[in-house]
Order: C-alpha cells, then structure tokens, then sequence
C-alpha cells in the first residue's frame, strides 16, 4: 500500500509536473478573470505558511478563513495545511456578532479576514496579498488531522461546528466519494459556484490535489456561469437547485455550447421535475446524478439521471454505506412507508464530532441521521419525503427559524414572531416570518422588519416575505404547530 500523501506535498508534486498548468481561474463578479498556475499557487501556499507561522500557528490548531472566492481563499488554505493547521471556512460577511460568537466557539489560533479585527491573530486579505515578498521556499511536510471544518447552526439556531472527519492526506476526505463516482476524465476543469465556506464548493480541494483545474466564481450569476462552461470548456459542476432553475430559464440557453460537460452533480434541497427534465435535454441524463449526503458524513446516496427515469423522484441508492428507514420507535419500516432516514458507512473511517455541542447518538449499530424523512422503493432505491420538521432549506443553504425568530424578537414592535419555510417556485423554499405585532394598529412594515433583520442576520436568512397576524396559534405549553402554518398557507396559494 502507498505511503499516504499530504495536500502540501502533493500541491508540490502537481507543481513540480507541470508547473505552468492553470490551477485556479478567479472569476471575479466584476467580470474579470484572474488566472493562477500550480508554481504560483505552490509558492504562494509557502509564504502564506510563514505569514501564518508567525501569529504561532503549528500543528494542530485550527485556522479560519473568512474571504470571499479567491485565489486568497486558495493560498490561506494551502499555507494552513502545510504547517498541520485545521482549516474553517467561514462566510466572509456575517454581521460582527454572529461572526464573534462563533469565533468563540472554535477558538481558532488565527482568522483570516476580508478586513481588520481586533486581536493579534488577525490576519486581513491584504496581509495574504503583501506575504507575496516572504521566503516560498518549501516546508517541512505535515500533515493536518483533522483537515477541515465546517461551520452551521443547530436546530435551535446555536452555532455549530462540524469536524469532518479525514486527515489531510490525498483521498481521505468523505466528500471525495461523490465526484469519484461520477467518473470525471483526467486533469478536468471544474467550475465551482458555491461560496468556499460551504461543503459544496470547500469539496473542489478534492478534485484540485486531483489534478483538476477550477474556475472558482466569487458569486454565482447564472449567465456569466454558462459562459464560463463555454470558455473553458467546463466538465464538471456540484449545483444546488436555485443555480440550475436559474440556469435553466437563461432565455436563449440551447444556443450555448454545453457539450464539454461530462457531469453535473445535485444536492441540497428538492429538486422540481421541471428542472431536472431541463437538464436532461441540455446534458442528457447519463451526465446528471443526484446525491444525498451531509457534512457529517454519515453515508452517501447517489444515482445518475437514466436511472432516476426509471425511480422517478428518487436521490438514489447507498455508495458504501447502508441505508434504514425507522419509525419513531426505532423499528425498520418496509418498502413504501415514510420514516426517519439512517444512514452507516460501511468503511471503518473515524466519525463527525461537534463543537459547540456532542454529536447526536447513533441509533442501534452505529447508524445515523441528518433528521430528514423519507422511504425506500422494492429496489432500495431512497425517496425524500421532507426535511427536518422546522428547517427551512432556501435555495440549498440551511436556515433554522428559531435564530431568525430571536433576531425578530429583538424589534421592539413584535409582540411574538414564527417563522416557517413556504414552498418558492425558485428557492425551493422561501424564508417567511409570521409577525403578531405589539400594537395592532400600527405594526412594523415590511421595510422596517427586512432591515432589522439585515442588521443580525446573513443575508440568506432574512425572511423573503412577512405576515401581520392578529395572534399566533400558540398552545398552552407555548409550542406552534410549524407544519400546520405552512399547510394552511401553501392552500391559499
């Protein structure tokens, strides 16, 4: 068996081979493009390394990265892995507050951000950018364990920190296995149009030690993501469901050249049937596949589209792990029936754990779950029923309502507030808040609540749309039936 490789000594071999091969396009939302090779992005990782190495960063300690999609993004990542650090991506524009608590729950050594911050142990993108005068020459190799971690909030809106599990060798990442599947030629070109701090677009580090090269959006448009497939003869994309309906209304879409894809990869939320048949006609469905999986790591469920024809509305079968449906006891449900979904990987690899709060039990022998609900045809193919009874997935981010709702309650016009995910023809689903205001006669407007909301919230979580209602159907002991106002609302419509 190979002696395991790590990130920093493969990015060196990569560069070594062929040096002047792009590595990484910065597709900028200014329209701009910024092209970096394997020699730069190796030489780049090192200084960055000694910039980190001297906030005392070493084996071991964890490092986040709050930029935006850049090559920055890129050399923070790669000089954290070279000196054994654990990288967190975090989103770049959280409001103060949420950023601050949960830089208290992760307690990195060192935070690179978009700008200044108190404390030593901030490094701003201009520090990353002035490290280009430091010594690039190589490192002692290292290897980081754990490599990563992701960032999200629990379902009651506390923050949480996911560490995957995986060390920084090449292959060992849990994510790998989905666009393993997919059987993607050598040395692709993958467009990455997720944000870096979410698992979708963090993943493209795989398919970089791989010998891909990324074209990496700073922010998703749907025009500008086709014309760059065009340009660069794109063969690999990870979408969720509001980049492909967004893509597929692009008005004069079939009059682009699509033909370089080998693979489109969806996950994060349902997924309308219009779309999907969209992008059979644009790809054909031997080069779409579907998946359904966590950053935790639990399993991995995956089908490609020709087979999806045949299970309509399935996300596939178990890639090396097995599936159980259970019923609120615990007992096995058979073909047909709706239950707790349990996911168990079959290889032996070490498991999640939180910060912030201990990772949930396991259910009998070690199997897991994400919360969500759903069943299994004759053919063990999986089905998706619903997502976690309050989680309120938009555009295939995750929002909890309970964080929205406390940041709603701080408006000294709501006398109380509920918040629910509505089904949204381009979302998927849409954030909507239910206000009962504190004076009836004159509540807050739209207006006033959307900009309170900005205040405390990242964008993604403030509410699309609000309601004034006269009282909250609330029960004695305070609890509201979420599933009924979102029943009763979705018949109005």
């Amino acid at each position: 068996m190979p002696e395991p490789m790590s990130y920093g000594r493969q990015l060196g071999l990569l560069a070594a081979e062929k040096p002047d091969r792009d590595v990484i396009v910065q597709a900028s939302a200014d329209g701009g493009e910024r092209v970096v090779s394997r020699r730069e992005l190796d030489r780049r990782a090192n200084q960055v390394a000694r910039l980190l190495a001297d906030r005392s960063v070493g084996q071991g300690d964890l490092v986040v990265i709050a930029l935006p999609n850049s090559a920055e993004h890129f050399f923070a990542t790669y000089g954290a892995w070279r000196l054994g650090a654990t990288v967190l991506p975090l989103r770049w524009d959280l409001p103060s507050w949420e950023q601050d608590r949960l830089l208290e729950l992760a307690s990195p050594v060192a935070v690179v951000a978009l700008n200044d911050s108190p404390g030593s142990e901030h490094l701003t993108l201009g520090d990353v950018q002035s490290s280009v005068t430091l010594d690039d020459g190589e490192l002692a190799d290292r290897v980081p364990d754990p490599a990563r971690a992701m960032a999200t909030s629990g379902s009651t809106g506390s923050p949480k920190i996911i560490v995957a599990p995986g060390s920084g060798t090449v292959g060992s990442d849990v994510t790998r296995r989905a666009s393993q599947t997919v059987g993607l030629r050598d040395e692709a070109t993958q467009l990455v149009l997720s944000p870096l701090y979410h698992t979708n677009g963090f993943a493209c580090h795989n398919g970089l030690l791989e010998g891909q090269g990324l074209v990496v959006m700073e922010r998703f448009d749907a025009g500008r993501a086709v014309d760059l497939i065009e340009q660069w003869q794109v063969n690999y994309a990870v979408m969720v469901p509001t980049m492909l309906l967004r893509i597929a209304r692009l008005p004069g879409l079939r009059d682009h050249d699509l033909s370089s894809i080998d693979a489109i990869l969806y996950g994060g939320a349902p997924i309308p049937k219009w779309v999907v048949e969209a992008w059979f006609e644009l790809v054909g469905p031997d080069r779409f596949f579907f998946s359904y999986g966590g950053t935790e790591g639990h399993g991995l469920v995956m089908t490609r589209g020709d087979e999806w024809l045949k299970h309509e509305g399935t996300v596939g079968r178990p890639i090396d792990c097995e599936i159980r449906i259970l019923d609120e006891n615990g007992n096995d449900l058979p073909p047909g029936e709706v239950g707790e979904i349990f996911l168990r990987r079959s290889d032996p690899s070490p498991s999640f754990s939180y910060l912030g709060s201990p990772a949930p039990e396991p259910s009998i022998d070690g199997f897991r779950s994400f919360g969500d609900l759903g069943w299994l045809d004759e053919d063990g193919y999986l089905y998706i029923a619903d997502r976690r009874v309050d989680l309120v997935v938009s555009g295939g981010a995750n929002v909890y309502p309970a964080e929205v709702e406390t940041a709603l309650s701080e408006h000294p016009g709501v006398a109380d507030v509920a918040v629910i995910g509505l089904p949204d023809p381009e979302w998927g689903r849409r954030v909507h808040a239910l206000i009962e205001p504190a004076d009836r006669a004159h509540p807050p407007s739209t207006d006033d609540l959307r900009a309170h909301c900005r205040a405390r919230l990242a964008g993604y979580k403030v509410p699309k749309s609000f309601e004034i209602v006269d009282r909250l159907p609330r029960t004695a002991a305070g609890k509201i039936n979420r599933s009924a106002l979102v029943a009763d609302r979705a018949q109005g419509n």
